[in-house]
């Protein structure tokens, strides 16, 4: 099945570039791009994508705003969205997050990371690295905000153990290879873990889930 990507971003020849990497992918394809972030929400809106790739600085509304919309859009549930920017600063990052993207990667990265780091959203996993986890979570996370997801002690009473260890250790940046390994268990278990606490507990994607263990108390930020 073809990933369908909304380019979203103020420099048309980064669009530009992104598009001809893009679609020279058997799997991959751009769908229409946007210059401004309510141009993007109203893009998502009408064609459904499996991915937006989201700039946070750009004129008009900006990507983090534009994020929040789309991630609040009853209509948009199965469309993820991967912030890519220069600004890889902790409040940025925590304020995609919040917001309900799925990923966060500078414009630095390669263009194979990119690639994959598509392909891992679009199949429903978070795309942040263990030190920017751990950074985020003991700087901004920790702290719920009005109108952000949140999650009681209560609600984790329909998590069962392994869900909650596995849940932990996604909170800590790791792949569900690595939780695996941790755990001698296959992948495939992890995932399913992974998607059953998801499911209890209202996260739309393993970003939210990461969050939701902090707020709920299952995980405590490093002092």
């Amino acid at each position: 099945m073809t990933i369908r990507v909304l380019l979203a971003d103020d420099q048309a020849l980064l669009r530009a570039t992104f598009r001809i990497l893009i679609d020279s992918t058997d799997d991959l394809t751009v769908v229409d791009e946007a210059a401004e972030g309510g141009r993007a929400v109203e893009l998502a809106r009408a064609h459904h994508p499996d991915v937006v790739v989201m700039d946070i600085r750009m004129p008009g509304t900006d990507g983090l705003t534009a994020t929040a919309a789309i991630c609040a859009d009853p209509e948009l549930t199965a469309t993820r969205v991967l912030i890519l920017t220069t600004f890889e600063t902790d409040e940025y990052v925590a304020g995609a997050l919040r917001a309900g993207a799925s990923g966060f990667l500078g414009k630095d990265v390669t263009a194979e990371v990119l690639l994959d780091g598509i392909r891992t959203v679009a199949a429903g996993e978070a795309l942040l690295s263990p030190a920017a986890t751990r950074s985020l979570i003991s700087r901004f996370l920790a702290t719920p905000e009005p109108g952000g997801i949140t999650a009681s002690a209560e609600a984790l009473a329909g998590v069962t153990a392994r869900e909650r260890e596995v849940m932990a250790l996604a909170a800590e940046g790791k792949s569900n290879t690595e939780i695996a390994e941790e755990l001698v268990v296959s992948p495939l278990t992890v995932r399913t873990h992974v998607q059953r606490a998801m499911t209890k507990l209202g996260a739309r994607d393993r970003a939210q889930l990461v969050v939701l263990a902090y707020r709920s108390g299952l995980v405590r930020p490093p002092r």
